[in-house]
């Protein structure tokens, strides 16, 4: 009877490291998958910029939308690119403010929610970001 193996010293070092960075790197892809996102309807809203978070990894604008006249406007999230992009599109956390007026095309979330990826927005005074790479 052969006795078994054992993993010690630096081979033992280098496998727990490489699995442990082999787990930790999962979450970090799935994170910046799209898919919640419907690639097929570009659709176009008009609203006024609530907040805008500059964060990483992704820069949130919130918006107020006007269903119907008279009504409480629904207020949407929507996921752009990271700061480093949209500062190479000329889009810099100075550009909307609250209280701005845009037009937006967006790709809504399969959910339904208020919520979607922005795709493209129009400032009042007609300055256009795409946030197309």
């Amino acid at each position: 009877m052969t006795k078994p193996s054992t993993l010690t010293g630096p081979r033992a070092l280098f496998l727990a490291a490489a699995l442990s960075l082999s787990f930790a790197a999962g979450p970090a892809f799935a994170h910046h998958s799209f898919a919640m996102f419907d690639r097929n309807k570009p659709t176009p809203m008009k609203g006024t910029i609530k907040q805008v978070d500059w964060t990483n990894p992704h820069v949130s604008l919130w918006v107020y939308v006007e269903t119907k006249p008279g009504a409480q406007p629904e207020v949407w999230n929507l996921e752009c690119a990271n700061p480093s992009n949209l500062k190479r599109n000329g889009f810099t956390k100075r550009t909307f403010n609250p209280g701005d007026k845009v037009d937006i095309v967006y790709l809504p979330s399969r959910d339904g929610s208020h919520s979607g990826q922005l795709r493209k927005i129009i400032s009042a005074t007609g300055q256009s970001y795409s946030m197309e790479k």
